[in-house]
């Protein structure tokens, strides 16, 4: 515990804080958003190494070698691609410096340090995660039963046996659009503007 609290004192340490929301542009994750999509941060912690930043759209990780060196490597998690699970915030204890905010986002584990005293903010990222990941498993669901329902509709048509192929063709492409539009529209949410509305509190 002692070298936490000396790495702290010395500035060594990677405890991350939440921006301001009117700070947002002056991180290095603004100048990769999608600003063309209307893509906005919703919300953003910074360590001495790292960039967390959550949009609308997606997590943005700038990530960091060192404190000391300034490459950067730009990663990015579209939420339409990357299922949230497993969110958990740790608290911390009497003489811990920092809380820590877990989550699993497609196969990639992040464990995020921050101060404790931004606690009451972080119960508001920890809230829209684990929301993000409650729709996106409903969405998953929602896939799911269209293919099902599509493989069923396509047995009813052979059964049916019909005579003229220019029909059944007919009939094959308006349940493929049908599909589609379920699949990659209906139950594949892409913006969780508001999700982050309802629980991000500036």
């Amino acid at each position: 515990m002692f070298k936490k609290f000396a790495a702290e004192a010395l500035g060594l340490s990677d405890i991350g804080i939440i921006v301001s929301q009117k700070d947002y542009d002056k991180v290095d994750a603004d100048d990769y958003l999608f600003h063309e999509d209307q893509e906005k941060i919703y919300f953003l912690i910074k360590s001495k190494k790292d960039e967390y930043c959550f949009t609308n759209l997606a997590l943005i990780h700038v990530d960091g070698e060192s404190a000391i060196s300034s490459k950067r490597v730009i990663k990015r998690y579209d939420y339409a691609q990357y299922a949230i699970n497993g969110v958990t915030i740790e608290t911390a204890g009497t003489i811990d410096l920092d809380i820590e905010l877990k989550f699993t986002i497609g196969d990639k584990l992040f464990s995020i340090d921050v101060r404790k005293d931004h606690l009451e903010q972080l119960k508001d990222i920890y809230k829209a995660l684990h929301t993000i990941g409650k729709l996106q498993r409903k969405d998953e669901f929602g896939r799911s039963h269209a293919m099902s329902a599509a493989s069923v509709l396509g047995s009813m048509l052979k059964l049916n046996g019909a005579a003229d192929p220019a029909a059944v063709g007919a009939h094959f492409r308006s349940l493929l659009d049908e599909l589609n539009e379920a699949v990659l529209e209906r139950h594949m949410r892409k913006d969780f503007s508001v999700v982050f509305e309802k629980y991000i509190h500036a």
